[in-house]
């Protein structure tokens, strides 16, 4: 398929488009953030979805598996999940003759869709479990790998309330999802729908409306877009100003910055760019694409300082900022 084709395009755009409106039948609002998380998947990424409870976050991920003929697993982490309650482990079976023997089975991971709730709750070394899995799609348990089956996605939620008895995200971990979004509060609008729709015995169902690998296709199509040399040298610019010793960096970037973004972050910027060119009609990625996703890629990738946390500075103001100065510094050149 040729993205430059329009055919193929408008394909790839319907076929977005009808995911989207068929999870909509059960989320209220969060356009935006079914967007990005759409995108992601298309990408073939992860998603850390962050926000407090009752705002749909598990319903979301739920929905989209459903649309997709997924293969979907919830795991609630706790403090007391072992690594092989995520991914596995040998135990010792007998067989007809009553000989005995060790048989793997397979933990949750083994699946298309991964819902990991409230991920910060478990500790670093369950955490840790998810790691070769998110990056490789592999599980290797005593010494033998096993892949996972693609697609492989992980959407996993976090509260950014209660922080007690919570495990914060080492950096290497937080840097495996494509994106970071926080799901923001509903609108008043929203909230009347929300509760028309959950106490007055409405009850939605969704169709699977294609396949998970239908969505691989995609993201080998989204690939396929060009990408002009200078405007890989754009993200590459930007990714790099997030480094607080780097020439391009903000003042307040200088200030408050521990650790830059890893160059995961510019392959996101590119394949999201990709994504966003695509859904809006057009066949090469423009400056703009690589700024409409620069929060979520970036937000979870930028290490903030101890002064930055003592005078309570948001990561976001930070990038936004920067985001603002390489594009009057973009137009200029």
């Amino acid at each position: 398929m040729n993205p430059a084709n329009p055919e193929h395009s408008a394909d790839f755009q319907n076929k977005f488009k009808t995911l989207k409106t068929e999870v909509a039948k059960i989320i209220v609002g969060q356009g935006e953030i079914l967007d990005h998380v759409l995108i992601a998947m298309v990408a073939g990424g992860h998603v850390l979805l962050e926000g407090v409870p009752g705002l749909g976050k598990t319903m979301l991920v739920r929905s989209i598996a459903g649309a997709l003929k997924l293969s979907f697993q919830r795991i609630q982490f706790t403090p007391d999940l072992m690594p092989a309650d995520l991914v596995g482990t040998n135990v010792l079976v007998e067989d007809a003759q009553g000989r005995s023997r060790f048989e793997f089975a397979e933990g949750p991971i083994f699946c298309n869709l991964l819902l990991g709730d409230e991920i910060n709750r478990a500790t670093p070394k369950t955490q840790s479990a998810l790691l070769e899995c998110m990056q490789e799609h592999s599980v290797t348990v005593a010494g033998q790998t096993r892949q996972l089956t693609p697609p492989f996605f992980v959407l996993a939620t976090q509260n950014p309330l209660e922080m007690e008895g919570t495990y914060p995200l080492p950096e290497a971990q937080l840097d495996r999802f494509f994106f970071k979004l926080r799901v923001p509060y509903p609108s008043l609008e929203e909230f009347e729908e929300i509760l028309r729709r959950t106490t007055e015995g409405e009850n939605p169902s969704i169709s699977p409306v294609f396949s998970g690998s239908d969505l691989v296709t995609m993201g080998e199509f989204a690939r396929a877009v060009p990408v002009a040399p200078s405007l890989r040298r754009q993200a590459a610019e930007l990714v790099m100003a997030t480094h607080p010793e780097t020439p391009d960096a903000t003042a307040d970037i200088k200030r408050f910055v521990r650790y830059g973004a890893s160059p995961r972050a510019g392959q996101a910027l590119i394949l999201a760019a990709k994504i966003r060119a695509l859904l809006e009609g057009r066949y090469h990625v423009a400056g703009d694409d690589l700024l409409a996703h620069a929060l979520p890629v970036l937000r979870h990738r930028v290490m903030l300082n101890f002064e930055a946390q003592a005078d309570g500075v948001d990561g976001d103001s930070l990038i936004t900022g920067l985001c603002e100065k390489m594009a009057a510094q973009w137009k200029k050149n």
